[in-house]
């Protein structure tokens, strides 16, 4: 009973989090936000997964890691869409 309490809430987080990313589709702010929400929701799963098994957290470090580079990256390039575009809409912003 408590290990389907464990895995539902963190299901239900995650399929909030794919609606948010899916429907906030007009800012380039509100999908990295709703990104990283799904990204900490994956490592809460992870984190109860390893937990569950008795494994050992280093993977989870190492997640972690590459979590914020990803959001670095994504900071990053919000930043230069913002300065070569003058806003985060991606209407604005074209491939050609």
């Amino acid at each position: 009973m408590i290990m389907i309490l464990y895995w539902s809430l963190p299901m239900i987080l995650f399929i909030c989090g794919l609606f948010c990313f899916v429907s906030n589709r007009k800012h380039l702010l509100s999908m990295l936000l709703s990104l990283e929400f799904i990204v900490l929701i994956l490592f809460f799963m992870l984190f109860i997964y390893l937990n569950t098994v008795s494994y050992e957290n280093y993977f989870s470090m190492m997640f972690l890691t590459f979590s914020v580079c990803e959001g670095a990256l994504g900071l990053s390039i919000l930043v230069s869409m913002i300065r070569t575009h003058g806003n985060d809409y991606f209407q604005s912003f074209s491939i050609m």
